[in-house]
């Protein structure tokens, strides 16, 4: 399962799914270096960072921040 990372709370990673649900991963088990934003695939196995869905979903991020300040001028 695919998750975001939104924040850290104390001992735990507050993680969204795709539908908008929350969960609490405990922090251990985040790979070290993961910050918030971060896109990590969860399974049986354990838990990895998505380098290339990050870096897309931080793309299209900024594109979108940058034609909405675009509007603002």
């Amino acid at each position: 399962m695919q998750y975001v990372i939104d924040r850290f709370e104390g001992r735990y990673a507050v993680c969204e799914d795709e539908q908008g649900n929350m969960l609490h991963i405990e922090r251990v088990r985040i790979p070290i270096g993961a910050k918030e934003g971060d896109v990590i695939f969860v399974s049986d196995t354990g838990v990895e960072i998505d380098l290339e869905v990050t870096k897309k979903r931080k793309a299209n991020i900024e594109a979108l921040a940058k034609e909405l300040w675009k509007d603002e001028e």
